[in-house]
């Protein structure tokens, strides 16, 4: 039997069994799966991506290690913090592996701050930006008003909080509460305040749920992570845009949130801020009770002080009867004296009467001396009306002859416009005319398959009485009716009086000129309204 050489001896099989790679990822993720279902890792938080997918990438590190963290996005919105670069936080979660990259992470469910170091760092830094932009300026805090009719409380409908602030203003001065519930801490109680705040400033004044006057801010006390909700930047905001006055009372009198810094007042307890809200109601009736009682005693020194002056400033008056008594007996001694003075008048009026009293003659003297100044007036007016009608006349004179003067050049100037014109328009109309008819025929010939014949006899017809109604009103047609057109030294003559200054007449016709000899003579003339100066460039 021949020996195989070791080159030619078949490759040895070996017992441990061969996995895929993605078999061996499956393996290795619900190994790690299973051992670290559940785990809490503390570090500073590194770099932080937040893609448009909505999910939350970042990294856990200390000295020595880094581990790969992710939030899915359904998760990221309920966090109780948001992660930020160089914030050390606890994380919860569960680790898992990545067989696309192979490598493991962690899926976070919850974050929270490291310690109270870290919160209040993180509270320190948020407090220095929101106050970088106003929000806790002093000059913008609103006055809460004296006694609101309505008030306002967001805080959490089970705890003491509430049942303490109505009992403290059942005991200071009732008033109407309306109790917006929401969750005092967590994750959901940031949004709920904020929203709460809002709703109360969105409702309307005449609306069926009454709008507060001023709005409580309420929590009892608790840790910095319970009361950590009051601190995050949507509440804040919510509470500095507030058009209601806010008071903050969250925790106790050593608890300070941001939310105290952007209220309008801040009160150290829940019950404080029920005393702040209103005043004490026997404390205020005590208070009118004692303004009353000395508004009384005030009223009573006035009128008291006011009877005493007058008395004083009586005595020191005359009595009403010696002021008075003077007066009377003159008004006695008066009257006595009335009866003889109406009597004394009366006699010298009758003796005047008898002295004016007129007979005939005088009436006759009287009226002939009127008549006679009446006369001589009228003989003084007769020369004064007649220069002032001959004054008229002669003015009214010159007047006409300017008139005339003036319509004669208008009239002068038109018909050297219209002599200037008229030779000119007739071949030109009756060249445009003929042109148009041309024109008219060929683009009808042009347009003959396209234009109804009817149409093209009706265009016809209407260009050639255009041309009819042209050649009557032209002043030939004229002519051939019985009328003539006068020229004298070449201008038409319009006058009587231009006619009788002319030395040579022309008289046209409908079928030519006659030149006719004129002997001048005064012509009567009469006078026609004057009309005003020509305008220049004008040809009427």
């Amino acid at each position: 039997m021949d020996l195989l050489d070791d080159d030619d001896a078949p490759p040895r099989r070996s017992n441990t069994p061969e996995f895929s790679v993605s078999e061996l990822s499956q393996a290795v993720k619900r190994m790690v799966e299973g051992e670290f279902a559940f785990v809490r890792v503390r570090g500073e938080v590194g770099r932080v991506a937040r893609p448009p997918s909505g999910h939350l990438y970042f990294d856990l590190k200390d000295e020595r290690s880094v581990l790969a963290a992710i939030v899915w996005k359904g998760q990221a919105s309920r966090l109780t913090a948001r992660p930020e670069e160089g914030m050390e936080v606890v994380a919860t979660g569960r680790l898992t592996t990545f067989p696309g990259q192979s490598k493991y992470q962690m899926t976070v469910d919850d974050i929270a701050p490291a310690g109270a170091g870290a919160l209040m760092a993180q509270l320190e830094a948020r407090r220095k930006a929101l106050g970088g932009e106003g929000l806790f300026d002093p000059a913008r805090k609103k006055p809460i008003p004296y006694l609101p009719e309505v008030i306002g409380v967001v805080t959490s409908p089970s705890g003491a909080v509430i049942r303490d602030i109505l009992h403290r203003l059942r005991d200071r001065f009732p008033r109407r509460v309306i109790v917006w519930p929401v969750a005092v801490q967590g994750a959901n109680c940031a949004p709920e305040v904020a929203r709460a705040v809002k709703g109360f400033n969105a409702l309307p004044e005449d609306g069926p749920i009454p709008r507060p006057d001023v709005v409580i801010v309420a929590r009892g006390g608790g840790s910095i992570e319970d009361l950590w909700g009051f601190n995050e930047e949507i509440v804040v905001r919510a509470v500095a845009a507030s058009r209601i006055p806010v008071i903050s009372a969250v925790g106790h009198e050593t608890d300070t949130t941001l939310c105290d810094y952007a209220a309008d007042l801040r009160a150290p307890t829940p019950t404080a801020a029920a005393e702040m809200a209103v005043p004490v109601r026997a404390e205020l009736l005590e208070r009118v009770a004692v303004l009353t009682a000395r508004g009384g005693r005030a009223l009573r020194q006035g009128v008291f002080q006011r009877r005493q002056r007058l008395g004083d400033l009586a005595r020191a008056l005359p009595r009403g009867d010696v002021i008075v008594g003077q007066a009377q007996q003159r008004l006695d001694y008066l009257g006595a004296q009335l009866p003889r003075a109406l009597r004394s008048v009366t006699e010298r009026r009758r003796v005047q009467l008898a002295d004016l009293r007129l007979g005939t003659g005088m009436l006759v003297r009287t009226l002939r001396s009127e008549r006679r100044r009446l006369e001589e007036a009228t003989r003084a007016m007769g020369p004064a009306l007649a220069r002032t009608a001959r004054d008229s006349r002669r003015d009214l004179g010159e007047l006409s002859a300017r008139l005339d003067r003036a319509q004669e050049a208008r009239l002068r100037f038109r018909r050297d416009v219209l002599g200037r014109v008229a030779p000119r328009l007739d071949p030109v109309a009756r060249r445009g005319l003929a042109e148009s008819v041309e024109d008219f025929a060929r683009v009808a010939q042009a347009l003959r398959p396209e234009l109804p014949l009817a149409r093209i006899a009706r265009l016809r017809d209407g260009l050639l009485a255009l041309d009819r109604l042209r050649e009557t009103l032209g002043y030939e047609e004229t002519l051939k009716r019985g009328f003539a057109v006068v020229r004298a030294d070449g201008e038409v003559v319009t006058s009587v009086e231009a006619a009788a200054r002319a030395t040579t007449l022309e008289i046209q016709f409908a079928d030519g000129r006659h030149t006719v000899a004129n002997k001048p003579a005064a012509a009567t003339t009469r006078k026609r309204p004057a009309e005003p100066p020509p305008e220049q460039g004008s040809l009427l």
